[in-house]
């Protein structure tokens, strides 16, 4: 349904975006994450035609619609957008906002499209109100009734949880990703909170300095990141130092583990191992102590930070009913899957 093939945008000879590949099938659903000023935002508008493009093209079902030489408008791409502010229309109902898009309509057919979409929503009974009177969920989810009422074969989404607050925005983004699935539509989310990334896609494109480091489903990015940002960006997580043993094994301070899978270091490197707060079990029977620097209550879970006899510090995620002071010694071990290993910066 979306191809990118080596896209550059370029702003007054500066180039912000280089080199972008990506694809997505009808019903999928990307997210571009990466922290301010790496092009995410200036990707998603090259797709829906507000920026033109320096190199490279982007198609919709096959149909190339943005080279260096031609450029399709953006209300011919059949693209939808989801703005950061809404843009909705404050002197227009509901309903009217999202009849705006269904110009050529009669009234009948407009008036039971907007039915649909008001339901589809969860917003059946308030079609006649206007938007202040809404909160800013409903807001959130009249302006994406706007943006599907024409059908749209993508729709791109510009931060459009940013004005929420936390508890509200991932339950919104897993409605939202229920309603595009039940239409087939695919979507592109651009989001600098990864919280939201997972709940909503099912490919996710890392980028920093215009580039996408790695385009993966959001396990792969977790728990096999491709280079030490993608590590760094994607959960928590710290890097322990290890030395590469024989037999395709790693010793670092919490024990010697197997490596598993294809590396390219060798016996006698020096490397960093990636350790997730996940990968280390609270267990009173283990021989390796550590000792609590700082703890943080989550509900279910109590987030530690650990510090070795060694002086590393670690994180774990424990059971809040192991809860256990600050200066505290407790017992923990590493449970690894696998071992994300980076060659140690000199």
């Amino acid at each position: 349904m979306l191809e990118l093939q080596q896209v550059a945008v370029a702003y007054s000879g500066h180039t912000v975006v280089k080199d972008i590949s990506l694809s997505l099938a009808q019903g999928q659903i990307g997210c571009l994450v990466g922290p301010s000023g790496c092009g995410k935002t200036t990707l998603l508008r090259a797709i829906a035609g507000f920026e033109g493009v320096a190199h490279g093209s982007i198609s919709l079902q096959r149909q190339q619609v943005s080279t260096p030489s031609q450029q399709l408008a953006p209300e011919q791409r059949q693209v939808g957008m989801v703005f950061q502010d809404f843009a909705l229309f404050p002197h227009l109902t509901v309903a009217d906002n999202i009849a705006f898009g269904l110009g050529t309509l009669n009234k009948a057919d407009k008036l039971s499209k907007v039915r649909q979409l008001l339901q589809l929503v969860g917003l059946p009974d308030l079609g006649q109100r206007y938007i202040h009177q809404l909160s800013g969920g409903q807001q959130q989810r009249v302006a994406l009734a706007r943006a599907l009422a024409p059908q749209p074969k993508v729709l791109l989404l510009d931060e459009p949880f940013s004005s929420l607050d936390t508890e509200l925005r991932e339950g919104l983004a897993r409605e939202i990703r229920q309603i595009l699935q039940q239409l087939h539509i695919t979507a592109v989310l651009v989001t600098h909170d990864q919280n939201e990334a997972f709940a909503m896609a099912d490919m996710i494109g890392v980028m920093q300095h215009g580039r996408i480091q790695q385009w993966a489903t959001p396990y792969e990015l977790y728990h096999k990141p491709a280079n030490r940002f993608v590590a760094d960006f994607i959960g928590r997580g710290v890097l322990l130092p290890g030395t590469v043993l024989e037999a395709q094994q790693v010793q670092t301070n919490l024990g010697t583990f197997t490596q598993r899978y294809a590396s390219d270091v060798q016996a006698g490197d020096k490397v960093d191992v990636l350790i997730r707060p996940d990968d280390i079990v609270h267990d009173d029977n283990s021989g390796i102590t550590a000792q609590v620097v700082e703890k943080a209550f989550r509900g279910s879970h109590i987030l530690y930070q650990l510090k070795l006899q060694t002086g590393e510090q670690v994180q774990c995620l424990a059971l809040s009913h192991h809860n256990h002071a600050v200066g505290e010694h407790i017992g923990i071990r590493l449970d690894l899957d696998h071992l994300v290993l980076f060659s140690r910066l000199t």
